[in-house]
């Protein structure tokens, strides 16, 4: 999920810099030292904008540079466990398929792919149910809903997501279509009643 938030840090101002114009140094920072981490709440910063220093820097005693607190807004990112997302095959693997979706990728296990045993063509890259023939494989657009999350937070992209698509509504976009079209030729069709006319 994707959501827009106002935020607080410190950045680090080194000392060989200090003779640079304050605020632009610390909008400089602020981007190249939040963007693509996991703040506190464990979203991932995508963007950093509207950058204002709060107050004055503080020095710390042995250290030299400025630390200096600033006011931000953020684009940040946060997968939510049971979150439908819907993404697109990055990777087939023998063990599965990852999906990326938004910054991140989420790992769909040869288990959660289909109802039906899966064969794996590593050479063609593409995960094929046994019974079906149904496929899946790299470029195609999928459905998905998270089922575990383990963040890194040194490294937000090395994240462990887990994902699933055996359940109702989930799974490659052509087979939901597919599905939805099989239930509406199930659908018994309602004749209207014509009304009569009075005299």
């Amino acid at each position: 999920m994707y959501m827009r938030v106002r935020r607080e840090d410190v950045v680090r101002i080194p000392p060989h810099r200090l003779d640079e114009d304050i605020d632009e140094l610390a909008r400089e920072l602020t981007r190249t030292s939040l963007e693509g981490r996991m703040d506190s709440d464990k979203n991932l910063i995508l963007l950093t904008s509207n950058i204002e220093r709060v107050g004055d820097g503080r020095i710390v005693h042995g250290d030299g540079a400025v630390y200096q607190k600033v006011s931000f807004d953020a684009i940040v990112f946060k997968p939510i466990l049971q979150e439908v997302v819907e993404g697109e095959v990055c990777e087939v693997l023998k063990f599965g398929a990852f999906i990326r979706f938004g910054p991140l990728d989420g790992l769909l296990h040869i288990s959660q792919i289909m109802d039906d045993r899966v064969d794996v063509d590593v050479e063609g890259q593409r995960l094929i149910g046994k019974d079906t023939r149904r496929d899946l494989r790299i470029g195609d657009k999928v459905r998905t809903r998270i089922v575990a999350i383990s963040f890194n937070e040194r490294n937000p992209r090395e994240s462990k997501i887990g994902l699933t698509m055996r359940q109702p509504g989930l799974g490659k976009l052509e087979w939901i279509n597919e599905e939805m079209e099989k239930e509406t030729e199930k659908e018994p069709r309602i004749k209207k009643k014509k009304k009569k006319k009075r005299k």
